[in-house]
């Protein structure tokens, strides 16, 4: 095995450890469903070190890891067209935190039935940055395409939020 190959599989093992939560959270933010983010959780994974074992290069690890669990959801929703976030509501964003109060599922839901309003590609936006916290350039290598256009994208995105929550 060669060094660079020691080294993909040593970032590897680091993402794993780093971003599992963080993916796990955007994907069940995104199906509502614990298990399938679970599953999608697990799919990225593999998928990624199948990637890695072919010897294909990764230059960045966390922007094409968001990239799998991204494709993973559309092919979710074309395979399915059902799914809500009320599980979402009823858990909040952690489902383990047995001690989410009224208020926090108030805000949750007022947020997330304002991102409703928003149209996929602006709710995916909004949501690799402020609930994944993705940097403009990870978002772009997420959706393969330039920081231009995702910082001029996610701006409008964000107007179109404040448009719809200004009371």
């Amino acid at each position: 095995m060669n060094r660079d190959r020691n080294t993909q599989h040593k970032d590897f093992i680091t993402a794993y450890d780093e971003l599992g939560d963080s993916l796990f959270r955007h994907s069940f933010f995104r199906v509502s469903n614990r298990e399938v983010a679970i599953d999608m959780v697990q799919d990225t994974f593999i998928k990624t070190w199948q990637h890695i074992e072919r010897g294909e290069e990764i230059q960045n690890l966390k922007a094409y890891l968001y990239h799998v669990m991204n494709n993973l959801i559309i092919d979710y929703y074309r395979k399915s067209k059902s799914g809500s976030l009320e599980a979402l509501l009823d858990d909040g964003f952690d489902p383990r935190d047995e001690t989410v109060d009224i208020e926090r599922k108030a805000e949750i839901s007022l947020v997330i039935s304002s991102l409703d309003g928003l149209s996929d590609e602006d709710r995916k936006l909004i949501v690799f940055r402020h609930v994944d916290g993705l940097s403009i350039l990870e978002i772009a290598d997420v959706l393969r395409e330039s920081e231009n256009v995702v910082s001029v994208r996610l701006h409008r995105a964000i107007q179109k939020f404040k448009e719809i929550i200004k009371p």
